[in-house]
């Protein structure tokens, strides 16, 4: 029996397809990543029998990075990254999906992507096929061994469908994304690897840990800083109403509008005020009643749905699409990315109207409308992509038309009221952020949520009440120095042509590599004129943000000059010696302060201590050696932790104590006393040893048995938690019977006998290693 295997974009869509198409009668095994499943059952492919094999991806498998020494900030000029090699590595290496992929694939005969149905989808594809060609039976090129579902539904009907129909992945759409990832990468790489050296070594509070600049999320900066800018150049003008409200005698209140809706003079407003003061009564002269007609709405496609949601929900972009996407899979609604506001002649309306009909809450209006006959939908814009956002179960109702209407003979009794107001209206909310990025092509349906949650991220722009963008001190900044330089680099005119090359290359009519190579090239000479000009933007910072030297608090002694270095604690910090005019970085997101005032025996820096809170670890470093690593096989930023001196007292031939079976690191003693702890130097295990001990060591003896470092521990007699009222003991944390009860073991620790791995050795026990992302990895995301 041949075996076809089917590969889906999200495990929960994979278990969902794999019940479809198996009638709820496949097999489900966790798949060798733990994180993605496997689905099994027979069926028919091509009229013959076949045992299908349904597994999934996490998203894109795979991610552009600059290769070898392009991700060292240090020693590459930034306008190197807009020709230097690129290439592809895992996107998440912890759930190895490459070899998920490659073990499933070994042996079958065909491959069907269930990818997402847009460009993102088909480049997902390919990435699939490149992880499986090896392990396939036949060529994964061929038409005859690949197939491409597009569905846009997950329902029954949908699904089978779509198994009936299947296709070949779009080569050209793929490559388009390609083509997007490259230019985003070398772009947003290269401008915020400037920005940020730049200006983080002049000022200490920019609260930033990236001076980011991106294709789409600097426009996208740009709509919330010109709203600003309207706002704080428009005045506000007094203005005065009359209110009038009258009473009927069934003690309803009508509010009648002034005829003049409102006085900019004071005195006019009182005088008019002071002429009807007396009346009493109001008459009825005539009644008017008129019908106002809501339209119907256009089909919902996803901006649309972004809009409504902020403006009706006052649900953020991101977040909305979350939920968009979670609908999705659990068969709520159809596919949520899609720019198509147009249903098309052939699409069953009835069919999905009969889908509501048994709700308790609109059933009975659902009955009526297929009873009566139902109208066409307004005929909206076909982008040829997927249907508009359609329900698949229960959804919310809209009324098609409102009508208002007053009528009265009475005499109503009135009551005047004169107020003034201020015009402050402007503002800028989310749904206009949405609006104005589709109107001028910045990112994709997918991808605005993205870039307006980048420009948060980014201490940009902080979300204000009523889902106002307030741009912060650094986002306007920013924008008014591009516009200073060039501001083709905040206007969306830039970011709407390269989109137009790109859906040229996803149509077949223009060529990868010249647009690639164009586009390029223009952004590098607009690079090397901004490098040339950035005196013009740090003018602008100069006047908002303090310099280095008057920054931050004196904290520890520079190893050079001996003078105090000032602790800068706004993102990112980092430590500033202004005698020298060094700046030294610091880990992020922990507590610094001095390590009981010591030096480092290599450079005579005082010694730091960094923790991220007492139930997370800690540890000591040397600003220099954090910033100039001292041996070969340290990395920069590295702490004491991992230092490889052969006698200094704080480093891991001093403090470490066994390897941790979680990755290649080293498990080292942790200086937070009272709270012992062991604490891996490179992944976040922790195990917690001797509470209550007064002083704890890591002896120069290794354990005969496993090859551990041995442990000192020594209690007060009142708190002693050692057997026989013992205040002193050493002994293998792993292998004395008497530790057990006194060490909180976690998943670092391995079973007896076997496993541990002394200080820099190497474990007997199978290593899983845990691959630490760098610099450019974790950017990735950061530039589009």
């Amino acid at each position: 029996m041949k075996t076809a295997l089917m590969v889906a974009e999200k495990p929960s869509l994979a278990q969902n397809l794999a019940n479809i198409l198996s009638n709820g009668k496949c097999n489900t095994n966790k798949a060798s990543n733990a994180a993605c499943a496997v689905h099994e059952w027979n069926g028919t492919f091509k009229s013959e029998p076949v045992r299908f094999k349904m597994t999934s991806v996490c998203g894109h498998v795979m991610s552009l990075d600059f290769s070898g020494k392009y991700n060292n900030w240090d020693k590459v000029d930034p306008v190197e990254l807009f020709s230097c090699p690129t290439e592809k590595k895992e996107a998440m290496p912890r759930l190895r999906i490459p070899a998920l992929l490659a073990q499933e694939a070994r042996g079958c005969d065909y491959l069907i992507l269930w990818l997402d149905c847009d460009k993102e989808g088909e480049n997902i594809c390919f990435e699939v096929m490149s992880c499986v060609q090896q392990a396939m039976k036949g060529d994964i090129l061929s038409p005859l061994v690949t197939f491409r579902a597009r569905f846009s539904a997950i329902t029954d009907k949908d699904i089978k469908a779509a198994m009936m129909n299947l296709v070949r992945p779009n080569e050209n759409e793929s490559r388009s994304v390609d083509a997007r990832q490259e230019l985003d990468l070398r772009i947003g790489c290269a401008f915020t690897r400037f920005q940020t050296k730049y200006f983080q070594g002049r000022y200490g509070d920019l609260d930033a840990s990236l001076i980011s600049y991106g294709p789409c999320q600097t426009p996208t900066l740009g709509f919330c800083v010109q709203r600003h800018d309207e706002i704080q150049t428009f005045k506000p003008e007094t203005y005065w109403v009359l209110r009038v409200t009258a009473s009927t005698s069934e003690g309803r209140e009508l509010p009648l509008e002034w005829k003049r809706v409102r006085s900019f003079e004071k005195d006019i407003a009182h005088m008019f005020l002071a002429g009807i003061k007396e009346i009493k009564e109001a008459t009825v002269v005539s009644i008017q009643a008129k019908e106002k007609i809501k339209p119907r709405p256009t089909a919902l496609n996803t901006v649309e749905l972004m809009r409504v949601a902020s403006a009706g929900l006052g649900m953020g972009p991101h977040h909305a699409m979350q939920i968009a996407e979670r609908l999705y899979t659990q068969g709520y609604i159809s596919y949520p990315r899609t720019e198509t506001t147009s249903y098309s002649e052939n699409f069953d309306l009835i069919g999905t109207l009969r889908q509501q009909q048994n709700s308790n809450k609109w059933g009975s209006d659902v009955r009526a409308l297929i009873s009566h006959g139902i109208n066409r939908p307004k005929k909206g814009h076909d982008a040829g992509d997927h249907p508009p956002i359609t329900p698949m179960k229960p959804a919310n109702k809209h009324p098609d038309t409102e009508k208002q209407s007053c009528s009265s003979h009475k005499h109503f009794p009135v009551y005047y009221i004169a107020c003034y107001r201020k015009v402050t209206t402007l503002r800028m909310i989310f749904d206009q952020v949405i609006t104005l990025m589709e109107k001028h092509g910045i990112g994709t349906d997918a991808s605005i949520p993205v870039h307006i949650n980048n420009i948060c991220q980014r201490n940009y722009v902080n979300v204000g009440s009523g889902r106002r963008l307030v741009p912060t001190s650094l986002g306007v900044v920013l924008v008014h120095g591009y516009q200073k330089i060039d501001p083709e680099l905040v206007l969306p005119t830039m970011r709407t042509a390269v989109e137009e090359q790109l859906n040229l290359i996803a149509v077949g009519q223009a060529d990868f590599h010249a647009v690639l190579t164009h586009t390029a090239e223009i952004f590098r000479r607009k690079f090397q004129y901004f490098v040339r000009s950035i005196e013009a933007m740090d003018q602008l910072f100069e006047v908002s943000f303090s310099s280095l030297k008057t920054s931050g608090k004196a904290l520890s002694r520079c190893g050079k000059c001996r003078r105090y270095m000032r602790y800068i604690q706004a993102k990112p910090a980092r430590l500033h010696c202004s005698h020298c005019d060094d700046t030294y970085s610091l880990p992020q997101n922990g507590n610094v302060r001095i390590y009981r005032e010591l030096k480092c025996p290599l450079d005579d820096f005082e010694l730091l201590s960094w923790s991220s809170g007492s139930k997370g670890k800690s540890y000591p470093l040397c600003p220099y050696c954090y910033n100039h690593p001292p041996f070969r096989d340290m990395k920069k930023g590295f702490g004491c932790n991992s230092c490889t001196h052969p006698t200094c007292p704080y480093g891991v031939n001093s403090t470490g104590v066994s390897g941790c079976v979680e990755c290649d690191g080293v498990l080292v003693l942790d200086p937070s006393a009272p709270k012992w702890k062991l604490a891996c130097n490179r992944c976040d295990v922790i195990i917690n040893i001797f509470e209550d001990a007064s002083r704890v060591t890591v002896c120069e003896t290794a354990c005969g048995a496993c090859g551990a470092q041995l442990v000192s521990v020594e209690y007060r007699a009142e708190r002693t938690r050692l057997p026989a009222a013992l205040t002193e003991m050493t002994a293998c944390l792993y292998c004395e019977p008497n530790f057990s009860a006194l060490v909180e073991k976690h998943r670092a620790v391995s079973s007896r006998g076997g496993g541990v791995r002394g200080r820099g050795g190497r474990s007997r026990a199978k290593q899983r290693s845990k691959q630490p992302k760098d610099k450019m990895a974790q950017l990735a995301a950061y530039f589009v």
